[in-house]
């Protein structure tokens, strides 16, 4: 295979087609975070864990680290605007964002597909990532939304009643 550069390896990650998660966290204040991530994959059921990576150089990187509460939120596709809105880490994030806090004072999203309630188990170097491993405490799943899908650097729906079940 022949040597390639940064941006032809961009552009062919941008072929796989992956879901759009916000990840919302708790800083040493208490004020809430979020963080648009497509890098969400499941590892185990037993016991139950996700993976995702962030930056190294994030400041939210430390909100993240093991022991670390989180909530993801599996974005359902007509909340593109949500996916562009967390994108930038900016103060006061959640100002014109449907949400409410729940009982370990995370925010939460309204609206979304899934949500995974978790808490960091341990945080591996990747790279110029960190990739966070993550056990899942409790979850809600909502099956007749949609997830918003993101491909070739462009978000797509799925329409979920055409998929054929394997």
């Amino acid at each position: 295979m022949a040597p390639f550069t940064s941006q032809e390896l961009r552009t062919g990650f941008a072929s796989f087609a992956t879901g759009v998660t916000v990840i919302t966290c708790l800083d040493v204040d208490g004020q809430a975070h979020g963080i648009t991530i497509s890098s969400f994959n499941t590892v185990s059921l037993e016991p139950p864990l996700i993976l995702w990576s962030l930056n190294k150089r994030s400041r939210l990187m430390p909100y993240f680290e093991v022991g670390h509460p989180q909530l993801i939120h599996v974005l359902e596709r007509s909340q593109e605007d949500l996916a562009m809105h967390f994108a930038k880490v900016k103060e006061n994030q959640f100002d014109g964002v449907s949400h409410q806090a729940i009982a370990s004072g995370l925010e939460q999203i309204n609206g979304c597909v899934a949500y995974y309630e978790c808490e960091t188990v341990s945080v591996h170097t990747g790279g110029d990532h960190n990739i966070i491993v993550a056990k899942v405490l409790s979850l809600k799943n909502d099956p007749d939304r949609e997830p918003l899908i993101f491909a070739r650097s462009k978000f797509l729906g799925l329409d979920l009643a055409e998929i054929k079940t394997i």
